[in-house]
């Protein structure tokens, strides 16, 4: 494995790659690695014969400055867990390993780029209307990655569902021939989704915060014999009330709270009013939850 930090060089690299016509795989992520990121990697070392992984905390897609300045930066704990990750992996098809580290200046070297996105009516539901100018951000850096790897694939987490659907359309316009490759969710052993934030949860939240996926799970059984605005109404009061009917593990000031619960159509993430709504991926419930100051989010598919 190897580190850079400029641009310029991955630049270089990739050119050297591409001339030996390698396949290259980029799995982008905010750093903090955790087991679900190294599905990817491991993943993507896989299936390419040289991968790159950016580790970048991206400005630009906070709309909230504290959850920016909070968030966590393990840039060293991160490279060892790349490197221990290939000196145990066998089988994998790639021979080398980027690590991407760049600072904010190195990726925008303009400044804060002008340019916006816009997704039609995948993003004006669920994570949209609560994160203004969210996705847009996230659009401008993944081009920016896209541009600078030329990857054949890139690799995203399915936690992190609606951006999926993001990327999905950020290709459909700008034409790249770029395959877009899910993955599932990686959980902890109580089934909590892993996470980046998770590490910023108190014990007392850590150990309830297993509820969230238990309950979607509950949901998902539900479904099979409930219409979808029962399901819809059982796991937000489910979670909003658990405070109250568990005071001990989760007393009012772990303010453990649902922001919203969508049932989907897992392709248009426009929500349906009933199961036969749904199309041919089907339906999934999506959710985000504060839990004593943290925002969670998960999925379930139905």
């Amino acid at each position: 494995m190897e580190q850079i930090t400029k641009a310029a060089d991955l630049e270089l690299a990739v050119k050297e790659a591409k001339s030996q016509n390698l396949e290259i795989g980029l799995v982008p992520t905010m750093g903090a690695l955790h087991e679900g990121h190294l599905s990817l990697i491991e993943r993507a070392l896989k299936e390419n014969d040289f991968v790159v992984v950016s580790l970048f905390v991206n400005p630009i897609q906070f709309n909230n400055k504290e959850d920016l300045e909070k968030y966590p930066r393990t840039i060293d704990a991160d490279l060892n867990l790349i490197s221990s990750l290939i000196e145990r992996m066998e089988g994998r098809r790639a021979k080398e390993l980027l690590a991407f580290t760049p600072t904010v200046d190195e990726m925008y070297p303009q400044g804060e780029p002008k340019e916006v996105y816009h997704f039609g009516p995948v993003e004006e539901v669920m994570e949209g209307p609560r994160r203004p100018g969210h996705f847009s951000g996230v659009a401008v850096v993944v081009r920016r990655l896209f541009d600078l790897a030329q990857p054949r694939r890139a690799y995203f987490g399915e936690k992190d569902y609606q951006q999926i659907a993001i990327i999905r359309a950020l290709l459909e316009q700008i034409k790249y021939p770029i395959e877009l490759v899910p993955c599932p969710i990686v959980r902890a052993d109580d089934g909590l989704a892993l996470s980046s934030r998770n590490m910023r949860l108190s014990p007392e939240a850590r150990a309830i915060a297993s509820t969230i996926n238990a309950t979607l799970e509950q949901a998902a059984e539900m479904a099979e014999y409930e219409d979808v605005d029962d399901v819809k109404e059982w796991v937000l009061d489910t979670l909003s009330t658990f405070h109250e009917v568990n005071p001990t593990l989760c007393p009012n000031d772990l303010k453990f709270e649902p922001e919203y619960f969508e049932i989907v159509d897992a392709r248009t993430l426009q929500p349906i009013e009933n199961w036969d709504n749904a199309g041919d991926l089907g339906a999934v419930g999506c959710i985000a939850v504060w839990l004593d100051g943290v925002r969670l989010i998960d999925i379930v598919k139905f």
